[in-house]
């Protein structure tokens, strides 16, 4: 496979499970059927849209391949008739999340250098188009985004681009970094999800020093 066809199948393969992950979360908040279409087509498509804008491939992909609407429409209406069964799933919301922020974060760092940019803000903007398509869909629902909230979200993003970057730098071949990447990513996310993994949440050193402080005056 080449490197070409490599990065259109896990773009697409992305915008699947975003769009999975959009529709499954408008079909639990009983959105009408054009309501969940919209929005698996916005989660499945903002982070891609936003990357190709900001690297200069415009239009867009998402707009001018009939493939990424036709992907996403498909990824809604399955999802749509046959939420019942995909609800039997773990947490099918968080695990497809999961798995189009892994994808998309290694395509968007793959393409960021194809156009030129340096490590660090390929890496930033491999990141950028992971998280792009979670933060449109829950602010349509809204959601305080999970990048704000959320166990290792951007966080697993970065590591999943930076491996892209470093095989890159290191001339290591495109199609075993990005394989790499996208593992991490997705592991990264689905572990912290498991485990609570996560950043210090604002207000939590008041916490700890207020139960510290109790503790000593019980002492």
């Amino acid at each position: 496979m080449t490197l070409k066809l490599l990065v259109l199948v896990l773009d697409l393969g992305g915008t699947f499970v975003f769009a999975l992950s959009g529709a499954t979360a408008g079909v639990r908040r009983r959105l009408d059927l054009f309501g969940v279409l919209v929005l698996s087509f916005v989660a499945a498509n903002s982070g891609g849209i936003v990357r190709d804008v900001l690297i200069g491939a415009v239009p867009p992909a998402a707009i001018s391949d009939w493939r990424y609407l036709g992907v996403s429409v498909l990824a809604g209406l399955v999802t749509f008739w046959w939420a019942p069964s995909i609800e039997r799933l773990s947490n099918p919301v968080r695990v497809f999340d999961a798995a189009g922020l892994a994808l998309f974060a290694v395509v968007g760092a793959n393409k960021a250098l194809a156009h030129g940019l340096d490590p660090v803000m390929a890496s930033l903007l491999g990141m950028l188009s992971g998280i792009g398509g979670g933060i449109m869909r829950d602010i349509l629902l809204n959601e305080v985004p999970l990048v704000l909230r959320a166990d290792l979200y951007a966080v697993a993003a970065l590591a999943g681009a930076a491996v892209v970057v470093a095989g890159d730098r290191l001339g290591l071949p495109a199609t075993a970094a990005m394989c790499v990447g996208a593992l991490l990513c997705f592991g990264l996310r689905v572990a912290a999800i498991r485990y609570g993994w996560g950043l210090p949440v604002a207000g939590s050193h008041d916490k700890i020093g207020t139960r510290r402080d109790a503790a000593a005056r019980d002492g």
